[in-house]
């Protein structure tokens, strides 16, 4: 038997039936991704492995490194080819990490080649992934196609002028393409070295002169505006932590001042004023109906050194430990009083979190809404069979599983959805043991809706996206 057959990952006669009969031929919305939305517009061909499979991977760049492979052959000099033969070198030392899962998935999945990747067939390998990237059918529309993709949402600073996204839209591609407004820049007054070139550049698409606070929030509220025009119905913010102490007007206004005028805000200064605009977020999207994403607890660019040498997303970030109950509880909790708390996906890092984000759901829930608050998939690190089980352990004891909004891509690769297929016989397996050991009804009647609703229904009565 092959290593990825039909039955991967599912134990049980029960887990079987529920992915095959209810799992297996959903579609896909992948309502958070970082695919470059102009790769989309292109309908991108790739002209080898490395450009569809290694380009920009730090999930593939921090294995070689933890293998004693040189830099060149992951973010270096080496040739596409060479920085392949590095890969497959390295793979069979991934196992027992989900790697070795995700590699042998996608080259089934895209290729049809059924092998275990090492240095012996790694040229065969090459040779036949390349041959089929000529064609169509892998080329970046293909993709979508190939894989039932209704949806995808990306990842956009307010600053993008969504290009790419008005070409998709009067492309004949099935897919729907919604940008996602990502302010994270407009909080780094910390920062005014990248915080004013920004701002100038914020000014430039608003057509808003920026010399006040007051001008600048506007000048945001018009983005957030223009990405509404663009069928954007998600926001989504990357922070270490949650920000739950609040500038008044007045000190917001004069810290922007002076970071304006180059002076860096203080620690103090840079949490409350970045309280203050993530109250001025939260706001826009309950006004317009959006969903507000919060990605919790990455500490992020640790080594130094390598960030200097090769700049971010390039594999030294981790999982950070900070607080996260109290400044995320005050920080609904004071959306929730002045009437502006949007619906809310909450994403960790840290698996310490895992109670305290499934409880804190809990306290948000409006009693109209179905899941207003959702505690989202495993993300990051969390992307893999243990901790995609913790999450969805956690959430089934403290809330609504059948509420789950289900899986998303967060990758910058097409090669990526397979995750999605991952996620699902990970999550039968679950239900299918529940039922074999009578912890849940033996009735597919009951449990099978609640299969599919997760891997897709729920996701789209949720967001409001037109997938039609």
């Amino acid at each position: 038997m092959s290593f990825i057959h039909e039955d991967f990952l599912l134990t049980t006669n029960t887990a079987r039936r529920l992915y095959h009969e209810y799992a297996e031929r959903e579609p896909i919305l992948d309502y958070h991704c970082h695919l470059p939305p102009q790769d989309v517009a292109a309908n991108r061909r790739f002209q080898n492995l490395f450009e569809i499979w290694l380009e920009g991977d730090h999930y593939k760049w921090r294995a070689m490194r933890a293998d004693g492979v040189d830099e060149r052959y992951s973010t270096g000099d080496a040739t596409p080819r060479e920085k392949f033969l590095a890969w497959a070198r390295t793979v069979p030392r991934t196992l027992r990490n989900p790697l070795y899962h995700w590699t042998h998935l996608e080259l089934k999945r895209y290729f049809g080649i059924d092998e275990l990747l090492d240095e012996s067939n790694a040229g065969r390998v090459w040779d036949r992934a390349n041959e089929l990237l000529a064609g169509d059918d892998l080329r970046a529309h293909g993709i979508l196609r190939k894989f039932h993709v209704k949806a995808v949402c990306t990842t956009d600073d307010p600053t993008d002028d969504l290009s790419c996204h008005k070409a998709i839209a009067g492309s004949n591609l099935g897919t729907k393409v919604f940008p996602c407004f990502r302010p994270d820049k407009a909080l780094n007054v910390h920062l005014p070295e990248a915080f004013n070139p920004w701002v100038d550049k914020l000014q430039e698409v608003s057509n808003t002169g920026i010399g006040t606070l007051a001008e600048f929030v506007e000048a945001l509220r018009k983005r957030h505006d223009f990405f509404h025009h663009m069928g954007g119905r998600m926001s989504d913010h990357g922070l270490n932590h949650a920000y739950g102490e609040f500038a008044t007007e007045h000190e917001a206004s004069v810290i922007f001042g002076r970071a304006r005028m180059g002076h860096a805000a203080t620690p103090e200064e840079h949490a409350r004023f970045a309280g203050y605009l993530m109250l001025f977020f939260g706001k826009l999207d309950a006004e317009k109906g959006w969903t507000k994403q919060l990605h919790l607890g990455a500490r992020r660019n640790n080594n130094t050194r390598r960030f200097r040498e090769l700049g971010p997303d390039t594999g030294f970030d981790s999982a950070g430990d900070w607080l996260q109950a109290d400044a995320l509880g005050n920080y609904m909790d004071r959306l929730e009083q002045e009437g502006a708390l949007p619906k809310m996906v909450l994403y960790n890092l840290n698996p310490c979190d895992n109670y305290v984000l499934a409880t804190m759901i809990g306290n948000f829930q409006d009693g109209k809404i179905a899941g207003k608050i959702q505690f989202g998939s495993g993300w990051w690190f969390l992307d893999q069979k243990e901790a995609m089980e913790w999450q969805m352990n956690a959430l089934s004891n403290c809330g609504l599983i059948s509420r789950f909004l289900g899986m998303l891509t967060d990758s910058r690769s097409f090669m990526s959805y397979p995750r999605h297929e991952y996620f699902r016989r990970v999550l039968c397996e679950m239900f299918g043991k529940d039922m074999e050991e009578g912890r849940l009804p033996g009735d597919d009647s009951l449990v099978g809706p609640t299969i599919r609703n997760i891997c897709y229904s729920n996701a789209r009565e949720f967001l409001g996206l037109d997938v039609s």
